[in-house]
């Protein structure tokens, strides 16, 4: 039923040019661009979230800024070109991170998946001891 009354704002935020990922009550919004195109994504992203926040208002949910992650992914040759200081996503400026978990699977910004077998292993390791 959630799925049902959320399919409005997963058209939102295409209509952003940005790919939804919804599960349960958590919403992701990924987006795409080459290098010389980081300010038009963030631009977007902002606006993206500004509306997504506007239709979370208009239909009575809260939005938990707190969670909000921001996490700029490029090959570990092109880390350089990634953007380093904070983006203002909707009303809350947010410093991008090294790694964030989607459904149990930590993802890198170098896409290296470091950090899921770093917490893989350490989770084994406390089980098996």
């Amino acid at each position: 039923m959630f799925f049902l009354y959320t399919a409005d704002l997963l058209q939102l935020i295409k209509r952003h040019n940005l790919v939804p990922h919804g599960y349960a009550d958590d919403t992701q919004i990924s987006g795409f661009c080459e290098s010389p195109q980081v300010d038009d994504l963030t631009k977007s992203m902002s606006a993206c979230v500004d509306d997504v926040s506007g239709w979370i208002k208009t239909n009575r949910l809260q939005m938990n800024e707190i969670k909000t992650e921001l996490l700029w992914c490029a090959s570990a040759r092109r880390q350089h070109v990634i953007p380093s200081g904070s983006v203002g996503i909707g009303n809350v400026s947010v410093q991008p991170v090294s790694a964030v978990g989607d459904l149990g699977v930590y993802i890198d910004a170098d896409v290296s998946m470091r950090t899921h077998v770093t917490n893989t292993v350490r989770a084994c390791f406390v089980s098996l001891r």
